[in-house]
């Protein structure tokens, strides 16, 4: 191709398999968060008729600003919350992502949180390292199996959970915007009950205004000094300080969190609290998942290019 369409590329987004997929077809410029912005795109910002971004970056107002051109925007995550997706869709630039190819791999990184706090992995490990097992056995935990487990989320990978959670007898119930009877599991329209009527408190959902603060101090009080809030949707789902003075007061008993309100940012609080299991948002973060990611992000890029059609746009693109 002589002369290849520019492509914006924002954040970390692209990895190196990715980056040499993409330069057969397209001139790549990458805008990072530590350049000037606002001056590179004032400048170059309207030559931009493609993007690619990811679930962190996404495309935000200010940055969108500029993209006067653009058509298609290729988010590498399942993610798009960043995205002003419903906006788009009505100015007609098409809006994908990742969906389906990491259903799985999330799904058992709620059951390892799950798993790791409930048990103590992390209490138990350090532990043995600061060289206490002589002096005596670790306490007890507590057993995962034949509990009650609420699913805030049953979407692909709430599904996906669920069908895990077989394996330990769980007793399952959810809550969404519109009820699923076709799934089988109890349902819950108000997300504090099914709090109260359960053990496990698994969090799967989107971020967005929809579910800024979702679960709230109410729903941790329903959920209890025995429950445990297992979080690998979005950090902002949950309101993170009244989660701290939960865990802190006792009237919440643990907690497994994959994703914090303000990533990189985690309250020190959270550290020395051993009833905590904390991960660095790497709910997909195998080789094999974000390889299927990545090829996916490329794939729609391609094919938009290619036809103007898309493998995976985002729900409220689906009609372009």
């Amino acid at each position: 191709m002589a002369d290849k369409p520019n492509l914006l590329v924002i954040g970390g987004a692209m990895s190196p398999p990715m980056q040499a997929a993409l330069e057969q077809d397209f001139t790549l410029h990458k805008l990072h968060a530590q350049d000037d912005q606002q001056a590179w795109l004032a400048a170059h910002g309207a030559d931009m008729p493609s993007v690619l971004t990811d679930g962190h970056w996404g495309v935000r107002p200010d940055v969108m600003l500029h993209l006067s051109s653009v058509k298609m925007i290729s988010c590498y995550g399942v993610g798009y919350d960043n995205i002003d997706a419903a906006s788009c869709a009505g100015k007609g630039i098409m809006v994908t992502h990742t969906p389906n190819v990491l259903n799985a791999e999330v799904a058992n990184t709620a059951l390892l949180l799950w798993l790791a706090t409930s048990r103590r992995l992390v209490r138990d490990d350090k532990y043995i390292r600061d060289g206490k097992w002589p002096d005596g056995n670790a306490p007890l935990t507590h057993s995962v199996d034949d509990r009650k487990v609420g699913i805030l989320g049953l979407g692909r990978i709430g599904e996906e959970l669920a069908r895990r959670l077989a394996v330990f007898n769980a007793d399952i119930s959810y809550h969404t915007r519109t009820e699923k009877p076709e799934s089988g599991f109890r349902y819950y329209n108000a997300l504090v009950d099914m709090a109260r009527d359960v053990d496990v408190l698994f969090c799967i959902t989107p971020g967005g205004a929809a579910t800024h603060h979702l679960v709230n101090r109410d729903v941790m009080d329903a959920l209890g000094p025995n429950g445990t809030l297992i979080n690998v949707g979005r950090g902002t789902v949950v309101d993170e300080a009244e989660l701290v003075k939960a865990l802190a007061d006792g009237r919440l008993g643990n907690a497994g969190l994959d994703v914090f309100e303000n990533e990189p940012q985690v309250p020190q609080e959270l550290f020395d609290m051993d009833q905590v299991t904390l991960l660095p948002h790497v709910g997909s973060a195998t080789v094999e998942t974000r390889t299927a990611m990545g090829d996916l992000a490329v794939s729609n890029l391609q094919q938009f290019l290619r036809d103007g059609t898309v493998i995976s746009p985002v729900p409220e693109c689906r009609d372009l």
